[in-house]
């Protein structure tokens, strides 16, 4: 092994998995992190984008809760440009358990989160939509946090220290000796093309696939997986988070994103984490239980729909799956046989910075690296172009470069963001392709959901040369395709005139349909 200039391998993209890289290479340790899918492939793309206060965990897992504040209250401080500081209501609506509502204040504050009881009259004024239903609200800490941007800025930083990011690449055997993982075997997902990777440490922070990447070195982890749903909506229904005031449970929690509003989410467990999608039965569930503390979102547009698989660890329960600790899962695989081998995972979004701390200190101690983390008080770079969270489209347009076109107007993405995209990926020696844009931006996520955008910036990769022969119509499909499997279980009321839209344009003017 060579020490002074180590490879180490991380598994998954995620937020925990861009923090991890970023957090070795600020000691010295420079990493290769690849992922099957894209940045935020899994779970970490896959949430509400909630910062948590703690607040929803306080009688189900104080342990996860007290962490969760505390971390958020890092992150405000050294990621700022990721955060919306919204706060956050709990709201009890009548025929709530009062006992829950009366003792929560004091399950807070044994958690150290700070919570203040609000007038039901200031409540109102603070957010209009809420039902007039309403018997007690308490404000904490929450805010809300761009998955997306932080895991790239994550990763950006670490490759400017001489990180490697290496997408839509999966490891599908490990070759071991003599107690130690010697390589890893990736393969490419997109060519089906192989090959080795040398390593002197492994970590396998792919969340929900933890069990299974584990299991190529022979190493058994109990993994339950859970799937989880949320929702979309055309418009922000409120400037905080609002929570319902009970244990957690379907459908409670309504979180604003920039100008839209996500919903959810459910529990429901499932055998894989592979192939998950959005169920009406789930869609159905998520408008009645969150139309209950807002009720105009019984007749909101639904966007899309998208699932992830929560990364939890069996403690032996058979029950509900919220009852599973939300705490971080850290395994140095000595004790299974494999010297320079660790997992990570569980936890939250709010907590990764301190996942990655974890796992950094266990993979510098197997390299004898004395280095300290720094990632507790450097502050995160901002080097991503990225619409401000929040921030009308018309405001932002005042503060943009007019030159600046922009080349998806739902969700404000400018070229210079597609080229900062498209530069890095040609880095790596792959062709930029729509689909990869689309996964490290806010492209297509807006009202159209791709049908005036993902044209635009197709023609703009051409124009600049990415990928010149490359089938244009082919990546259409697969953005259809992908964009469908969120889309086909929200087929009602005004999404129905955008699916027509949508079919005029790409099947009735490019002939979609015909194309083998």
């Amino acid at each position: 092994m060579t020490t002074s200039s180590p490879t180490v391998l991380i598994i998954g993209g995620g937020a925990t998995g861009t923090g991890l890289a970023r957090d070795l290479a600020l000691r010295g340790v420079p990493s290769i992190v690849v992922d099957q899918g894209a940045i935020n492939a899994g779970a970490s793309g896959a949430n509400h984008g909630l910062l948590h206060s703690g607040a929803r965990y306080v009688a189900t897992d104080p342990d996860s809760a007290a962490h969760c504040f505390r971390e958020g209250q890092l992150l405000r401080n050294l990621a700022p440009h990721c955060i919306e500081d919204t706060k956050g209501l709990f709201v009890a609506i009548q025929g709530d358990d009062d006992r829950y509502i009366a003792d929560f204040p004091s399950m807070c504050e044994k958690c150290g989160i700070p919570v203040r009881n609000v007038d039901l009259a200031e409540a109102r004024a603070i957010e209009p939509a809420l039902t007039p239903n309403i018997i007690c609200v308490y404000e904490v800490p929450d805010a809300t946090i761009d998955p997306f941007t932080l895991s790239i800025e994550n990763m950006n930083h670490a490759c400017a220290l001489g990180a490697a990011l290496h997408t839509h690449t999966r490891v599908v055997e490990f070759a071991i000796n003599n107690r130690r993982i010697v390589a890893a075997i990736v393969v490419d997902t997109r060519t089906g093309q192989k090959r080795s990777i040398a390593v002197d440490e492994v970590v396998n922070a792919s969340g929900a696939w933890s069990g299974k990447v584990a299991a190529l070195a022979g190493i058994p982890i109990d993994t339950v997986y859970s799937k989880g749903t949320l929702l979309v909506t055309q418009h922000r229904f409120a400037s905080r988070v609002i929570n319902r005031l009970r244990r957690p449970a379907n459908a409670d929690i309504i979180v604003p994103g920039g100008i839209v509003s996500v919903l959810g989410t459910t529990s429901t467990r499932v055998d894989s984490p592979d192939g998950v999608v959005p169920t009406i039965h789930e869609v159905d569930t998520i408008i009645e239980e969150t139309s209950s503390m807002i009720p105009a979102l019984t007749s909101a547009r639904i966007l899309r729909a998208f699932s992830g698989v929560r990364p939890l660890i069996s403690q032996g329960t058979t029950g509900d799956d919220r009852a599973v600790s939300r705490d971080l899962s850290l395994f140095d695989h000595s004790i299974h046989g494999i010297d320079n081998f660790v997992t990570i995972t569980g936890g939250k979004l709010t907590t990764y910075r301190q996942m990655a701390e974890k796992a950094a200190d266990i993979v510098c101690n197997h390299l004898g690296v004395t280095a300290n983390c720094q990632t507790a008080t450097l502050p995160l770079p901002q080097s991503s172009i990225w619409t401000l969270p929040g921030v009308p489209p018309h405001e932002w347009r005042k503060a943009s470069n007019p030159s600046d076109l922009f080349l998806c107007e739902c969700e404000l993405v400018p070229r210079t963001a597609v080229d900062q995209i498209a530069q890095r990926i040609s880095k790596q020696g792959r062709i930029p392709q729509l689909q990869d844009i689309i996964s490290e931006s806010r492209v297509a996520k807006g009202a159209c959901q791709g049908s005036f955008c993902s044209m635009r910036v197709l023609a703009y990769l051409r124009e600049r040369g990415y990928g010149a022969n490359s089938n244009p119509i082919s990546q259409l499909k697969d953005m259809l395709c992908e964009r469908w499997k969120g889309q086909r279980v929200t087929a009602n009321g005004a999404q129905l005139r955008q699916f027509e839209l949508e079919e005029a344009m790409l099947c009735g003017f490019l002939g979609l349909e015909l194309e083998p």
